[in-house]
């Protein structure tokens, strides 16, 4: 398995493409305090269920933290040189705050892009590439998948590694 240096890593990949499996990896080796910041949220009973298995996989090996919106101000707690962060995932964010009306995504952002640029934690973010696709037909789609490809740029920039996941296979693009 891959050794994580310090500061920030971005993860991206399809569905069911191993890229969750892979940061979990990363943060394993690591021997830091580990915490695992959880953005999904139940909107129906199979995301329950999705939710309610990822919590038993993760078992006591994980400090859990369920965040749907302030990942910053939870990140910000818990920003310290021995912890180790993996966010999951970035996209289901976005989609918590297009649904969270009167959200500023940009600034939000931002805000993230910041912290990431500075932790003292070592953070890995796992987001799914949604952008390799055909244009979505709706409006709403189509801005989740431009939403979700600027955050992913502006973390890429500010990020020590970034790795494309395909197939359970890690490319490493970045550091």
């Amino acid at each position: 398995m891959t050794t994580m240096s310090t500061g920030a890593v971005l993860v991206l990949g399809g569905a069911r493409s191993g890229k969750s499996r892979f940061a979990e990896g990363l943060v394993l080796g690591t021997g830091l305090s580990r915490h695992y910041l959880a953005t999904g949220r139940a909107w129906d009973d199979e995301m329950q269920a999705r939710i309610d298995k990822h919590r038993e996989d993760r078992g006591p090996l994980w400090n859990t933290i369920e965040e749907p919106l302030d990942i910053v101000s939870t990140l910000e707690v818990i920003d310290g040189p021995a912890n180790v962060v993996l966010v999951d995932c970035l996209t289901l964010w976005v989609t918590n705050l297009m649904m969270d009306e009167g959200r500023d995504l940009r600034a939000e952002f931002e805000r993230l892009k910041a912290h990431a640029a500075t932790a003292r934690a070592r953070i890995v973010f796992v987001s799914n590439e949604v952008g390799l696709g055909i244009v979505p037909e709706n409006r709403m789609a189509r801005e989740f998948r431009d939403h979700a490809g600027r955050l992913h740029q502006m973390i890429a920039e500010v990020a020590n590694e970034v790795y494309f996941v395909a197939a359970g296979l890690p490319l490493k693009m970045k550091g």
